[in-house]
């Protein structure tokens, strides 16, 4: 075990005989030359090493005085990994510390996990850190890897003026790998901060069309061009969409899709179209019908019923939420007719959202038939996931708030429990709202709040958490109708921390919310429960793999110890006692993710303790990385997801533990309700 420099060393009273011999031991050993110093060349991380665990259980304890010794220590190694915790526990008053680390050290790997612990902070004190600490004259790239960090990081801290920085640098060629990684990726970072320009926009737009530069820089250019919001002139769909079309990584082709539809202008759409026919991936299919909805119904309309009838049921669904998203009155009776065609059921059901959102007001007996339907078809349904599609269904029509609170509350499953409040919160935050209700608006919001005070009184987590939320939701003025808050305070402290940290803090924001005060409720200090078991990790020479047997076939995950040692052994642990075996995949978004391990089924459950957040340099560049499902910072426990396609806007805030290393088909095959069989670790 290592030393801390300020530790004191116990000493115990020596016998004579004890003393004599330590006499003669110094004498000897006097009269030879120490043995010189360790050199060290590298940095070299091994999970079974006693000082990485204790720097990780350090880290785990949020012990940040104890971490800061072995900044000091001549092992790189552990300077490395002391610096990168940092970068989980994200305290600015370690900035001096870091900074000093970032400066100086001799190793590139330090100093570039000093850069990127700095930008997880988030503080712009960081940024003259990492200004000063830039290598401009590493012209034979010993500081490489630092360069990089430091201008990614400078995206986490940096302003405006930043980002004109950043974007103005035209001096790298498209062989400066790193450096154009870190350009591209702090102006990305500073988009999802809301901090924008033409410039920046300039320089993203001419990375994503050309071929020739990095594979992360293009990745970082098209997503910052899909997801950041900004708007894309018009001017630039000619470079887009040919860059679109000869495109052939489907990783870029899907961001460049969304992007594409972001400048709304015909020759997009065309060019859209034309990819749609010609379209192999799944999840770039999707993308582009997320992209139709900037552009006219009527142009988009005949490709998206296409895509009704596709075999792929993320294609087939994303569709149907085209025409709940977009359609038009004209067509809601064939939004129905299509709802009782052959289609999946999750598909119908759909459909009938579609045709229940849009439909006139004036058809009042294609209404009544519709509902009528969508009821039989809820209570006919065995299916949790119908079920609950059902009911959002239903509440497209408010005036099934009585049916969707008789049926959906006394519900066995609670996911449909849960699907159920979501339903009424639906209803009560609809635009529609006072025009559906009119005269009885006033009435129904009573009727409403007295619905979801039931809901948090019920102690169920998954009903708690959306009966809050809505609550909150001013216009329906819920302070003046709720006469007493002393059923929500008594359900308040009835949970359980860590385990219903979600419910608590949503909860207690309303306590606060509805009695006029809203700032002085803080969310909970979630306790530490949960230290790492390091035998969980003896036998493992190599990464350990999870073997995940779902009901769609066989995933094997590659876990990642040497990166977030705290979560893979948690996840070990929970798997070799058999907790994951029948539990299922609760939530499904199309070419995003999927996610399961819930104990409750529904996404709002955990168990009575929770992990750390381990946020080190990983990525979501790729697909298939596994992650950590969060309500947010230190409040993980066992939900994890597996990514559909690259999704770097996670970076550095959802802790990723492992890539899919086979099963990447299934991955893609798995829907709402799916089943983990079992997990077995090898």
């Amino acid at each position: 075990m290592i030393m801390s420099a300020n530790a004191s060393i116990r000493r115990r009273p020596a016998t004579a005989l004890l003393a004599v011999a330590l006499f003669f031991s110094i004498a000897y050993w006097g009269c030879v030359p120490p043995p010189p110093p360790e050199v060290y060349r590298e940095v070299q991380v091994d999970f079974k090493d006693s000082v990485f665990q204790r720097i990780n259980s350090l880290q785990d304890q949020r012990l940040t005085d104890s971490l800061y010794a072995y900044f000091r220590h001549p092992n790189p190694t552990y300077r490395y990994l002391a610096a990168l915790a940092f970068g989980s526990i994200q305290d600015s008053t370690a900035l001096d510390s870091l900074a000093r680390l970032l400066a100086a050290d001799p190793f590139d790997e330090v100093r570039a996990a000093a850069a990127y612990a700095i930008g997880q902070t988030g503080a712009a004190a960081g940024l003259p850190m990492l200004i000063g600490a830039f290598v401009a004259t590493d012209t034979v790239g010993a500081f490489s890897l630092t360069n990089r960090a430091v201008l990614e990081a400078a995206g986490k801290c940096g302003n405006a003026e930043t980002l004109e920085q950043l974007a103005g640098i035209t001096t790298y060629r498209p062989t400066d790998t790193l450096l154009l990684d870190g350009q591209a990726w702090g102006i990305y970072r500073l988009g999802l901060r809301g901090i924008i320009s033409a410039t920046g926009q300039k320089r993203m737009l001419e990375w994503a069309a050309k071929g020739n530069y990095p594979y992360e820089t293009r990745l970082a250019a098209a997503s910052y061009l899909a997801r950041v919001n900004q708007p894309i002139d018009s001017t630039e769909t000619a470079a887009l969409a040919a860059a679109f079309e000869r495109e052939p990584n489907p990783d870029l082709r899907m961001a460049l899709a969304v992007a594409l539809g972001k400048t709304k202008v015909s020759a997009a759409l065309a060019s859209l179209v034309g990819q749609y026919g010609r379209e192999s991936d799944y999840r770039v299919k999707v993308n582009i019908l997320r992209a139709f909805s900037n552009f006219p119904y009527e142009q988009c309309r005949e490709t998206a019923l296409l895509g009704l009838r596709d075999a792929n049921l993320h294609i087939a669904r994303r569709a149907a939420a085209y025409f709940v998203e977009n359609g038009l009155p004209a067509d809601a009776t064939l939004y129905w007719r299509f709802a009782k065609d052959s289609l999946p059921a999750l598909v119908q059901l759909d459909l009938y959202r579609a045709a229940n959102k849009h439909l006139a007001s004036y058809f009042a007996d294609y209404r009544d038939a519709i509902n009528s339907e969508l009821r039989k078809r809820y209570l006919a349904a065995a299916n949790p996931a119908e079920k609950a599609a059902a009911l959002m269904a239903l509440a497209e029509f408010g005036w099934n708030y009585r049916f969707i609170h008789r049926e959906g509350f006394a519900a066995q499953s609670p996911f449909v429990r849960s699907a159920s409040v979501e339903a009424l919160a639906y209803i009560n935050e609809s635009s529609k709202f006072d025009k559906t209700f009119s005269s009885n608006a006033r009435r129904t919001s009573k009727e409403l709040a007295i619905y979801l005070q039931e809901a948090i009184a019920t102690g169920d987590v998954g009903m708690i958490s959306p009966a809050a939320n809505t609550l909150r939701f001013a216009p329906r003025k819920y302070a003046s109708i709720i006469d007493s808050l002393d059923g929500l305070e008594a359900a308040l402290k009835k949970l359980k921390l860590p385990r219903d940290v979600e419910a608590y803090n949503d909860l207690g924001k309303t306590i606060a919310f509805l009695k006029g005060k809203p700032n002085d409720f803080k969310p909970a200090d979630v306790p530490y429960s949960h230290a790492p078991n390091w035998a969980a990790l003896k036998g493992f020479d190599a990464l350990p793999k999870a073997r995940i047997v779902t009901s769609k076939g066989e995933i094997v995950i590659e876990l990642w110890p040497d990166l977030t040692p705290a979560t893979v052994i948690s996840f070990i642990e929970q798997a070799n006692k058999g907790y994951f075996n029948g539990k299922n995949f609760h939530r499904v978004v199309s070419n995003f993710v999927i996610q399961g391990g819930c104990p409750r089924g529904d996404g709002y459950g955990s168990l009575d303790f929770s992990i750390r957040s381990e946020l080190p340099n990983t990525y979501y560049h790729q697909p298939g990385i596994v992650g950590m499902a969060s309500a947010g910072k230190d409040t993980e426990g066992v939900q994890f997801f597996i990514t559909h396609s690259p999704t770097p806007h996670l970076d550095g805030r959802y802790t990723a533990f492992g890539r899919v290393a086979a099963g990447m088909d299934v991955v893609h095959r798995i829907q709402v309700g799916d089943t983990i069989e079992k997990i077995t670790i090898q």
